[in-house]
């Protein structure tokens, strides 16, 4: 097939539009989206310090690349590349290193930041304290509180995700089917700034995951290709078969969720306004209740390992 804008060889048919585009045309498709995306959730306006949530893989590696693309030429805005490496011995060090290549090569600094730094102890460990767990529902919460901690250390302004736009449409539906609507009004990216939290932003929010693994592979974009070994048991995987199969039946089904979504957020906004924070009495994070999350799981480990509450985080 040819590109249907210039009749060059085609390298992916857009079911959902129905066009066929050679590199060139795929490329300045996915940049053009992407850029339209991120100016319609945050104006720069200079000083602005940016934190790239990178776990090495394609949509974090392609949305460091984009943004040092978008911005790298305004020095009056920095990126700083932040890894939160979960303990997991068989998949995060590859994506550490390929995180820190990538980094290098677009000049901007690269932190990491360890599970044990934060909660005290890895994935591997926590698994094997609490088997019948599902490990997500550890690592959620642990990863949310360690990102918020690195990019507020570093003075970070806003922190980039490299969620797109199957990882979008996911969340809304599991949050609907959970009934969990106080939830679904909080899904990023954010708009009100909240004492203690470092507002997200989603550059590749509209952006296919296919379409971003395309991208990351034309463009060079070096990166970890591994799926974490303890994702089969979450409950996302079930959602991920879901909008695959509605999309595959009627392409374009996913931005449809997401639009639809967007059409919605200003009245749950509205029903559920942010909640008034306050500093975890262990760690200091800002959170609704008495106690975060994060340090509510790991007193539950503490207990689980029959030992004492563990101490304060640093």
């Amino acid at each position: 097939m040819t590109c249907d804008r210039c009749g060059a060889p085609s390298v992916e048919w857009i079911r959902y539009s129905g066009e066929h585009l050679c590199r060139d045309h795929f490329l300045e498709f996915v940049e053009r989206r992407t850029k339209r995306e991120l100016r319609s959730q945050v104006d720069f306006r200079g000083g602005e310090r940016v934190a790239v949530g990178m776990s090495g893989g394609k949509d974090s590696s392609a949305t460091a690349f984009l943004l040092a693309k978008f911005l790298g030429d305004r020095r009056d805005i920095e990126l700083i590349g932040i890894t939160i490496d979960e303990g997991i011995a068989s998949y995060r060090p590859e994506g550490i290193e390929r995180a820190r290549r990538l980094c290098t090569k677009l000049g901007i600094e690269h932190q990491v930041l360890a599970y044990e730094e934060t909660v005290g102890q890895g994935m591997d460990d926590v698994v094997a304290l609490d088997p019948q767990a599902i490990p997500c529902s550890y690592c959620g919460p642990f990863r949310r509180h360690a990102l918020n901690r690195a990019a507020r250390d570093v003075h970070a302004d806003y922190v980039a995700t490299g969620l797109n736009l199957d990882d979008t449409a996911q969340s809304i539906l599991m949050n609907v089917a959970r009934g969990d609507v106080e939830k679904l009004a909080r899904l990023g990216p954010h708009e009100v700034r909240q004492p203690g939290l470092v507002p997200r932003i989603q550059p590749l929010r509209m952006i296919p995951e296919k379409e971003v693994y395309l991208y990351a592979m034309l463009r060079g974009i070096e990166f970890h290709d591994a799926t974490c070994p303890y994702a089969e048991r979450a409950q996302r995987g079930r959602f991920r078969d879901i909008v695959h199969r509605l999309e595959e039946e009627s392409p374009g089904t996913r931005h449809a969720i997401v639009r639809g979504y967007d059409e919605l957020r200003p009245l749950l906004h509205e029903k559920y306004p942010p909640a008034a924070l306050n500093a975890c009495a262990r760690c200091g994070e800002p959170t609704v209740h008495a106690v975060c999350k994060a340090c509510e799981l790991r007193e539950r480990l503490a207990q689980i390992a029959g030992a004492d509450i563990a101490e304060p985080i640093p």
